[in-house]
Formats: structure tokens, C-alpha cells, sequence
């Protein structure tokens, strides 16, 4: 196990050093490319914060709202019938948009419900088997200028009902 930390803190580093001694053997001019990667990246930043902006402008509205409990109240009934506790549908829905609101409100469960309870266990599965599906589409898509999304969506939203539907089968298991 040390072996392993121990190699998990020299890997970022000797990362870096390949990467320096792979320029100085190709003999290009490392801290050139190094400003100039920046700037790309700078200016990538730039052009994404709007999208940015609004989805977290988005997600604090319905949080602060009390539209997510709402929703959750009103799909209780249907949700149970499906065994997916309602407890569950705002953590769902908000992880689509945003992973740090979400945590928020995992945080909450665990508040409430305690972290290793059977609804703490599900979300901290769901949590880690689900993506940030229109924060992830907006922002990376945005970045290489993609007009065309084709599938992703439907692909995306399928992947996620998948690890939502397996983090509830999972902590049933870990739970009993």
C-alpha cells in the first residue's frame, strides 16, 4: 500500500519532467509553448464563462426556489412505485447540471438521513456513476466549436438513467 502512495505522489511530478525532457530533446522551446498553452487555455476560459454563469445563475434559482422540492413531492407518489426514493430526484436532476450543487444537497441527506443510511448510500453511488451531462455537452462542446451534437444527449441521459437505476440496485445490496 505505501508502494502505492508513494507512487502516487511521484507521478505528477515525473509527469512533468518527461514532458520537459521529451521538449529539450526534440529541442523546442518548452517555455514558448508553455505561454502559449495558457493563453489557449485562458482564452478558452473566457469564451466558456457565460455558459458557466448560467447554468450555475440556473441551478441556484431552482434550489433557492423551492422548485426542486416541489418536483420532489410531486413525483414522490410515482417514484415510490418505481422504488427510487423522492428524496432522490433533486440530487438527480441537479447532477445533470452542476456536481458542486449537487454535493450541496447530498450534504443535506447526509444531514437528515445520515451517510450511511440506505438513501446516503444511493446517492453517494449515483453521485460517482452519473455524469454533469449539460454542464460537460455545454462547455465542451462549446470549446471545439461543435454545432452538431447528434446523439450525445440521448446517450448521455441513457448512461446516466443506467447509473442511477445501478446505484439504487448496488446500495440495496451494500445496505442488506
Amino acid at each position: 500500500m505505501k508502494l502505492l502512495i508513494y507512487l502516487s505522489d511521484a507521478l505528477i511530478p515525473l509527469l512533468i519532467f518527461y514532458i520537459v525532457a521529451l521538449g529539450l530533446n526534440k529541442k523546442q522551446n518548452i517555455y514558448d509553448d508553455f505561454i502559449k498553452g495558457a493563453a489557449d487555455g485562458f482564452k478558452t476560459v473566457i469564451n466558456i464563462m457565460p455558459t458557466l454563469i448560467g447554468l450555475m445563475v440556473a441551478v441556484g434559482v431552482l434550489r433557492a426556489s423551492g422548485f426542486l422540492d416541489f418536483l420532489s413531492s410531486l413525483t414522490g407518489s410515482f417514484m415510490e412505485l418505481l422504488h427510487f426514493p423522492s428524496e432522490l430526484v433533486p440530487v438527480t436532476i441537479v447532477k445533470m447540471f452542476s456536481s458542486s450543487a449537487a454535493t450541496g444537497l447530498l450534504i443535506d441527506l447526509y444531514k437528515e438521513f445520515g451517510p450511511d443510511s440506505l438513501l446516503g448510500t444511493m446517492a453517494s453511488i449515483m453521485m460517482s456513476s452519473t455524469e454533469t451531462i449539460f454542464y460537460t455537452m455545454s462547455v465542451y462542446f462549446m470549446a471545439a466549436h461543435v454545432k452538431k451534437s447528434r446523439y450525445t444527449l440521448t446517450g448521455a441521459l441513457l448512461a446516466t438513467l443506467a447509473g442511477t437505476i445501478a446505484s439504487i440496485i448496488l446500495a440495496g445490496a451494500v445496505v442488506h
